[in-house]
């Protein structure tokens, strides 16, 4: 039975600030099809009375202390429906949108006319479809180009097995680093796409270290602030991310794990939304662990220290697992691959093991490596970095990708196959104008072809 057919009131938590909550309850407890179960001073209240099972709709004001993203995720992990009561003012209705409630309602309209209000109410448990999240319009920039982007999460176990390595020198690749016109394929040079790199490891982060970047400004947390708030557009990201090499931007890490809480999934899962809008693709570092904190606690609500993770791999189009050569690193790396199944990451993958060498793997390093991993994991055809420690350690020095300061070397090789194994999974994307583009690795060969 529908909620507008049953007799039953729909029980409401009203939180509106300011003079006009007492109009807004009042109208609410008048109206047959809805009752007001509790009138909350603040979020935290409101949460509280959500957490017990005292309401089944939430009407909230936007300018209510503490509402964002999080709030209302954790209003909806409890059941309850939220109606969110604006400034009749597009701006300020498009900044609301994008926290994510059920139902928008201008103020105005809710205080002069009560069974507008009272029918959105009931609309909203009736069918909790809920709007877009849109992008606050800025009229003060120059538009940003708007893309179908994709996004390419490195994950791996454990053991520093070069995640972060592998991240920063495969956006480089993506975008085209240490390319130069007719180098390759009949004098048709392989075209770098616009990509965007993020730091979201929550353990370790190295990425702006490794690029030679100042790291006093965190990109990612920041912009994660901006989501939470509902302002996070794609010209505020494109701020908060800036070039390091041409067609590579990078959104910087939390400067210290203490931090960690400041990435919640609420917010970066809208992040990796507007990230797919700046970038072809987006390359995000991700931390080793894929433990659900909040299974630990009696709290439910208590933030979780790998959310960044598991947000990032929730996105993903493409998983990179990266594991150690050594026999610690496989045998951490083959366990890895069943965390994965059992986090239900169902992105293609493309398995990774770094540092190949003799002296940990035996005579034929790459043959027992690729052997180990085909009986005991089911990988087939493996891509093998060699260990390549004069690149690597002259790369970080510098403080540059291995593609500018050794182009030559056998690691950086590695590395272009790499980039070509993920190009090729890589999802079609689509051209601001609605037409297919297709991969860049398929748009190539079609180029080539005519």
């Amino acid at each position: 039975m529908s909620a507008l057919s049953d007799p039953t009131p729909v029980p409401v938590l009203c939180a509106v600030r300011g003079p006009a909550e007492a109009g807004v309850a009042t109208t609410l407890a008048a109206d047959p099809g809805t009752v007001v179960v509790r009138r909350c001073a603040d979020v935290a209240e409101l949460l509280a009375a959500s957490a017990a099972g005292l309401g089944a709709v939430a009407v909230v004001s936007s300018d209510l202390t503490g509402l964002d993203r999080s709030a209302v995720a954790a209003l909806h992990e409890a059941g309850v429906r939220v109606v969110v009561l604006h400034d009749d003012t597009a701006h300020e209705e498009q900044r609301v949108r994008a926290l994510g409630p059920d139902r928008l309602l201008a103020l105005t309209t809710a205080l002069a006319d009560g069974a507008t209000l009272a029918g959105t109410v009931r609309d909203a448990l009736r069918d909790p479809a809920r709007p877009e999240t849109g992008a606050m319009p800025r009229l003060d920039e120059a538009p940003v180009v708007r893309r179908a982007g994709s996004v390419v999460a490195v994950w791996g176990p454990t053991g520093a097995p070069g995640r972060s390595t592998v991240a920063v020198n495969l956006a480089a690749e993506l975008a085209g680093a240490g390319r130069r016109t007719g180098r390759r394929r009949g004098g048709t040079a392989e075209p770098g796409v616009e990509v965007l790199l993020a730091d979201a490891d929550t353990y370790g982060g190295v990425v702006a270290q490794l690029l030679g970047m100042l790291d006093e400004s965190v990109g990612l947390a920041s912009a994660s602030r901006a989501a939470a708030q509902g302002v996070l557009d794609a010209v505020t990201l494109a701020r908060l991310s800036p070039y390091v090499l041409a067609r590579l931007r990078v959104l910087t890490g939390i400067t210290r794990p203490a931090r960690w809480v400041e990435l919640p999934s609420s917010s970066l899962d809208v992040v990796w939304e507007k990230a797919r809008e700046i970038a072809d693709v987006t390359v995000v570092d991700c931390g080793f662990s894929l433990e659900h904190d909040e299974l630990l606690t009696y709290d439910t609500r208590a933030p979780q220290r790998n959310a960044a993770t598991l947000s990032a791999l929730g996105a993903a189009d493409v998983v990179v697992v990266v594991g150690g050569a050594d026999p610690v690193g496989i045998q951490r790396l083959v366990r890895a691959l069943g965390d994965l199944d059992d986090a239900g990451v169902l992105a293609p993958r493309v398995v990774v093991v770094n540092r190949v060498r003799g002296r940990a793997s035996g005579s034929r390093p790459a043959q027992a490596v690729s052997d180990v991993l085909a009986r005991y994991a089911g990988v087939d055809a493996p891509v093998l970095l060699p260990d390549d420690p004069a690149a690597c350690d002259r790369a970080v020095l510098e403080g540059r990708v291995i593609a500018e300061c050794a182009p030559s070397s056998s690691v950086r090789s590695a590395l272009t196959a790499l980039t070509g194994r993920v190009r090729e999974l890589l999802p079609a994307r689509q051209a601001p104008d609605g037409s297919g583009l297709g991969d860049p690795v398929r748009r190539e060969a079609l180029e080539r072809a005519h």
